[in-house]
């Protein structure tokens, strides 16, 4: 007996249009206000791919066209992109920059795979991933030649100082938030007055009083390299920060769930670590996710304290009369660096949400 199945209009599509009908066509007014602007968004569009892509010059070799062309001079990328990527670093040694930038990356795609959240699998997949970059970038360790800090630049250093801000940011912004909530007084207020006093600091103030005036009160033995005080200090920014997003996280869980797990005799350090950190974990997601987005893009500020990362490097690559008319290009390259970046990690984030709200449900 052949069974025939009958295709019913789709709901949903009906449900759309009906929906746009009434909010893009509600009346003759705003209906010609809507087009007019589709049609306006639709040229800047078409500007933008023109400019971009059809009236544009690509290769080096093609420079001397540049001042004639209608669309954006890519050629100053084809010529400068080793200095935008790899900024002072010796020219001859971007090889192993480019195998450090790998490092840092493959560590961070690594440690997002579900497979790897476990305490020593994570501390080892850190240690041998900052190992990794530190001697590719230094050198002197593996037989190469050495590259001092002071000539690290481009990607790989705005990699380094992202990953090495939210390594260190992460379990300091952890620990803060409990100390907030301890039930000692001398911890509790001590806490508190880090936390407040380092959040009413701008950036850029923490970041200079690490890389000038440390120096200044510290012997020369203990004052350190400048690359690693500006990291911790970065790195105290974030944590302060982070602390108020766990300490959300903690307020969102009933303290019931404290007093039961006291109650059926798990000790509290057990309580903290299987009952409630995950959840504060799942709370604080969307203003973590968030944290680690900002701290990626506030890498750039390092430029006014003297390094050479890769907005600096960009600054540099268009510093020449021949390149100087074309900035913009250079920009939208940096920017497209930055964009790939931030989406994947809005993404990432956009992953954990579905996967924690499955394991809620």
């Amino acid at each position: 007996m052949a069974v025939t199945t009958v295709k019913l209009p789709s709901k949903s599509r009906s449900k759309t249009g009906a929906i746009l009908r009434k909010r893009v066509f509600a009346s003759p007014d705003m209906a010609g206000i809507n087009i007019a602007l589709l049609l306006g968004l639709a040229w800047i569009v078409w500007k933008l791919i023109d400019w971009a892509f059809i009236g544009a010059v690509w290769s080096a070799e093609q420079a001397e066209q540049c001042p004639t062309a209608d669309g954006a001079c890519w050629s100053v990328v084809a010529a400068r992109h080793r200095l935008i990527l790899f900024g002072l670093y010796p020219y001859e040694e971007h090889w192993r920059s480019s195998l450090a930038c790998a490092a840092i990356i493959l560590t961070v795609i690594l440690s997002c795979l579900p497979a790897m959240w476990s305490g020593k699998r994570l501390s080892g997949l850190w240690i041998a991933g900052f190992a990794g970059y530190y001697l590719l970038m230094e050198g002197s360790l593996l037989g190469l030649t050495q590259v001092t800090t002071d000539q690290w630049g481009g990607l790989s250093l705005t990699l380094f100082l992202f990953a090495s801000v939210v390594l260190l940011g992460m379990p300091m912004g952890l620990g803060l938030a409990l100390a907030r909530r301890s039930e000692l007084p001398v911890v509790r207020t001590g806490a508190s007055l880090v936390i407040d006093f380092i959040r009413s600091l701008p950036l850029l103030t923490t970041l200079f009083t690490a890389a000038v005036v440390v120096p200044i009160l510290l012997p020369d033995w203990l004052q350190g390299d400048k690359i690693w005080r500006v990291i911790v200090a970065f790195a105290l920014f974030f944590a302060c920060y982070q602390a108020e997003v766990f300490r959300g996280g903690f307020q969102a869980i009933p303290k019931g769930q404290f007093e039961a797990g006291k109650a059926l005799g798990i000790t509290p350090l057990r309580v903290m670590n299987t009952i409630i950190l995950p959840q504060v974990f799942r709370h604080a997601l969307p203003g973590t996710i968030n944290m680690v987005v900002v701290t990626f893009k506030e890498t750039a500020i390092v430029i006014i304290i003297g390094f050479f990362d890769i907005l600096a490097s960009a600054n540099a690559a268009f510093g020449t009369g021949q390149w100087a008319p074309y900035y913009m290009e250079v920009y939208a390259f940096v920017g497209l660096i930055y964009w790939s970046f931030i989406f994947s990690l809005g993404q990432y984030g956009e992953y954990l949400k579905r996967r924690m709200a499955v394991a809620k449900h």
